[in-house]
């Protein structure tokens, strides 16, 4: 057997993936960003989208019931989770400042 595709695997190095990776992905803290960014652009929209089925409930121009109780109870779902989410981010922060160093 021959040991060809170890040798080639092996023969990188870690500072030519670290080259690799930062051409094709933001750093750490952009990528959070980015994806903070993407997820409260999400939950902002489903929050329109169940304002307008709320509005369409009460004035009677509603078309089907089910979906606008479901854009409903998705937005609220998503909300909770953006609200837990922002929960933990801020505990972690305060966790972080009462650490010494």
């Amino acid at each position: 057997m021959s040991n060809n595709i170890i040798d080639g695997l092996s023969s990188t190095s870690t500072s030519d993936l670290l080259k690799q990776k930062s051409k094709v992905a933001p750093t750490g803290g952009e990528a959070f960003a980015e994806h903070l960014k993407s997820a409260i652009t999400e939950v902002n929209e489903l929050q329109v989208g169940s304002e307008k089925a709320v509005a369409d409930l009460a004035t009677g121009q509603v078309k089907d019931l089910h979906q606008a109780a479901m854009a409903i109870g998705k937005a609220e779902t998503n909300m909770k989770l953006m609200l837990e989410i922002r929960n933990k981010a801020l505990n972690a922060y305060k966790e972080l400042g009462r650490t010494q160093l």
